[in-house]
């Protein structure tokens, strides 16, 4: 058995992300306050690893809360928040309780929301189930829930004490869950690790189905590159930007193919997986850094390439222009109304591109359209 990788993120809320297989028993000593009670929220689809979980916090002497939650989207809403707060409220939790998250980003997003706003901050260990919860939304210390008008609009800054990423889960993720982790592991490639996209690059087919030969360099390499921008920058401390080109501050290079994503998860009420918007989103970014000169169409090809090769969507033809350009407008990474891309001058070379001719957003938009 490979032996368990750990990456340390730094900065505020220091904590440990340990990668491998089997690695759940390293939950109770990461819980450090030694709480009474600990809520397990966690989705339908994972209740064995939850009762796994539970267990163990009963052998350990403390008392579990088991809190069942949707899948996917559907569980980052006020509503399921609401429920949450009223189920610790009965329970008696308290500031030396803890909160744990099972599932897939969604989950952890909702479980660290939560744990984020009871009592104004309790701690929380986050357990990914997906590929895309391990390399994405378990690490980094951003909480938050959805609202009609937008996603994550709602939410807290709030590092877990500990991530947990058991890659034996991976085995029975659905082919098309775990491709959409992998467009986030290549963002992480486009914009800081060009490694990543060697070793996909050198088994396109293999690197799409879980318990590849690199499977643990690719995700360990792309919470890496996470751990290391958030560790600079754990709140998005940006400022507004005039027209034009501008070095990307701190973590805001991890939205890389974000914001046209976003609109299409928005546009499509969330029945999109993220990592297939984002997918979408990284060419639709690809396709705007070429029409201003920025990168050639090898690059741009690069991106098509290695996405569609991976089995993920590298088009989408389902809502309007205009559609897509309000939804932008709404995102939470628009600054003064000045809609901002991260784009790149090359592989691992992001710039921020903010408010580009209307002409070349719509160029792009056609260039993805399918």
């Amino acid at each position: 058995m490979t032996q368990a990788v750990s990456i340390r993120v730094s900065g505020e809320g220091e904590y440990e992300v340990i990668i491998g297989h089997g690695v759940l028993d390293r939950l109770i000593p990461m819980l450090k306050s030694s709480p009474a009670q600990v809520a397990v929220i966690h989705a339908s689809a994972v209740g064995d690893v939850a009762r796994e979980v539970s267990a163990m916090l009963e052998a350990a002497g403390t008392r579990p809360l088991l809190i069942e939650v949707p899948e996917s989207e559907a569980a980052k809403t006020a509503e399921v928040a609401a429920r949450c707060w009223a189920l610790l409220g009965a329970a008696a939790f308290t500031r030396s309780d803890a909160v744990v998250g099972v599932g897939g980003g969604a989950t952890t997003d909702l479980a660290g929301f939560v744990a984020a706003t009871w009592l104004r901050g309790v701690d929380h260990v986050e357990i990914p189930t997906t590929l895309l919860g391990m390399v994405d939304a378990a690490v980094g210390g951003k909480t938050g829930i959805n609202t009609a008008e937008g996603k994550n609009l709602v939410g807290a800054f709030h590092p877990p004490v500990g991530v947990l990423c058991d890659l034996d889960r991976l085995t029975t993720l659905p082919a098309a869950d775990y491709a959409a982790g992998l467009a986030e592991v290549v963002k992480c490639g486009f914009i800081r690790d060009p490694r990543i996209l060697e070793l996909i690059e050198a088994d396109l087919s293999g690197c799409a189905v879980a318990g590849n030969a690199v499977e643990v360099e690719l995700i360990s390499r792309a919470i890496a590159v996470k751990a290391a921008v958030v560790s600079d920058d754990l709140r998005e401390s940006t400022t507004a930007t005039v027209a034009g080109l501008a070095a990307v501050t701190g973590r805001e290079v991890l939205n890389y193919g974000h914001t046209f994503g976003h609109a299409i998860e928005l546009a499509e009420g969330y029945s999109w997986r993220h990592g297939d918007a984002i997918s979408v989103g990284m060419v639709f970014v690809a396709e705007l850094a070429r029409s201003q000169g920025l990168i050639d169409e090898e690059l741009v090809a690069r991106h098509r390439n290695i996405l569609s090769g991976l089995g993920l969507p590298t088009s989408y033809s389902g809502a309007s222009w205009a559609q897509l350009l309000e939804a932008m407008g709404r995102d939470k990474k628009t600054r003064g109304g000045t809609l901002r891309f991260v784009v790149l001058a090359g592989v691992a070379e992001p710039v921020l591109l903010a408010a580009p001719p209307e002409q070349a957003l719509l160029e792009a938009f056609h260039a993805v359209s399918g």
